[in-house]
């Protein structure tokens, strides 16, 4: 199990992988592969995704994503310069299109971070 301090470490790691794969990943799928729960609405990420922002500004915080494939206008933006498409829902937010096409699959969640 990680410790607060080694999450954002743990994510770095996460979003090096997802980046030279060229997908994305939910914060579900980020904390399970870095060992711990995602908090809710993926809070505990979302707090270490500031971390690595500040600390690791070369990774492409933006491929960590809501478990429902919604994103704000900020993440948007990353995520069309680099080739997604989003479309609006309902709520006046924005979804990725073929969203769970886009995801990474691990075969083994525990080695990323190993």
């Amino acid at each position: 199990m990680s410790t607060a301090s080694s999450r954002p470490q743990a994510i770095a790691q996460i979003l090096y992988e997802l980046k030279k794969a060229e997908k994305l990943a939910t914060l579900t799928s980020i904390a399970t592969c870095a060992g711990f729960s995602p908090g809710a609405n993926g809070r505990t990420v979302n707090t270490s995704l500031k971390v690595v922002r500040r600390d690791w500004p070369q990774l492409e915080w933006w491929r960590a994503v809501a478990d429902d494939g919604k994103v704000d206008e900020e993440q948007k933006t990353f995520l069309a310069e680099a080739g997604y498409e989003s479309e609006e829902v309902k709520d006046g937010g924005f979804v990725i299109k073929s969203f769970a096409e886009q995801l990474m699959v691990w075969e083994n969640l525990s080695a990323v971070v190993d």
